[in-house]
């Protein structure tokens, strides 16, 4: 069933409850926030027999009453709305997620960010990178700024024409030996997320991306089940069986890694006592080797 879709409704799911008259950047960084500390990162809905929609209607109702998260497409578009019933200026912009083993972009838009215009300024509000590259707060576009965040340092570049997002990031430290060298570990401390012009996108523009990344053989979310959730002092990501815990640890400039399979039968529980998932369908989890790590 359909729900009326009500900011006030988002507002529980993430725990907000402040003022929200005036547009400003404190409201949106304090909701921001709230987002990526409430709504996982998640792409469950393909290994549960689930079809993943464009529809706003359908993504509300999957992430703030079915309590479920999502992927960039979900997250950030349904941000979008929170940005024009809060009264914010904001464009929809596509973005190329950079492949850090071929170490290039890839060649489709596959990443929805939205741009939002605050006082004349303009910064980049992106809910839903998720593990190792998830933003806390809204970053201003000014290139080659240095902004920090609890995952790091982040750092906008750009060419004239196209910008593009890196983070610095601080020296992994495994705890347990046997995922030392875990294909899920990146040891590079600076990485590039994505590029992206600033030329307005439609919702439809992502429709084609969005049944290409569900259905492909080749795409990272086919390969891998991904639920990741940022937490007070880190975040916590589950792909395929390998639950992680991260906390980061700027002091010592390191970031301490907590890894262990998860059995089968276990898989659901570490859903519903870490991330509040509750799936309606049976998950097939899936693991197999792609570009993606934490």
């Amino acid at each position: 069933m359909r729900s009326i879709m009500d900011l006030k409704d988002y507002f529980r799911r993430i725990g907000f409850s402040g003022r929200y008259e005036k547009p400003d950047l404190a409201t949106l960084s304090t909701v921001h926030k709230l987002h990526v500390l409430s709504i996982p990162f998640e792409n469950l809905s393909i290994h549960c027999g689930e079809k993943i929609t464009m529809d706003l209607q359908v993504i509300y109702d999957k992430i703030v009453h079915s309590h479920r998260g999502g992927w960039c497409c979900e997250n950030n578009f349904l941000f979008s709305w929170v940005l024009r019933e809060m009264g914010y200026k904001y464009t929809t912009l596509s973005s190329k997620v950079f492949n850090l083993v071929k170490n290039e972009f890839n060649p489709k838009d596959t990443h929805l960010i939205n741009l939002v215009e605050i006082d004349g300024k303009p910064y980049i509000s992106d809910v839903s990178f998720g593990v190792w590259g998830q933003l806390w707060h809204p970053i201003e576009m000014i290139a080659g700024k240095d902004q920090p965040q609890p995952a790091g340092v982040f750092c906008l570049l750009n060419d004239g024409e196209r910008w593009t997002l890196e983070k610095t990031g601080r020296k992994p430290l495994v705890l347990n030996e046997a995922f030392a060298n875990c294909s899920l570990v990146n040891k590079c401390l600076t990485k590039t997320m994505y590029s992206f012009t600033l030329t307005p996108r439609r919702h439809d523009y992502f429709l084609e991306t969005v049944e290409y990344l569900q259905t492909s053989p080749e795409s990272l979310f086919t390969k891998k089940s991904i639920c990741s959730l940022q937490c007070p002092t880190g975040f916590r990501a589950l792909i395929g069986w390998t639950y992680c815990e991260v906390t980061f640890k700027p002091e010592d400039d390191v970031d301490i890694i907590d890894m262990k399979d998860i059995p089968d039968g276990e898989v659901e529980i570490v859903l519903r006592e870490k991330f509040n998932i509750t799936l309606l369908n049976n998950l097939t989890p899936k693991n197999q080797i792609a570009a993606y790590n934490i």
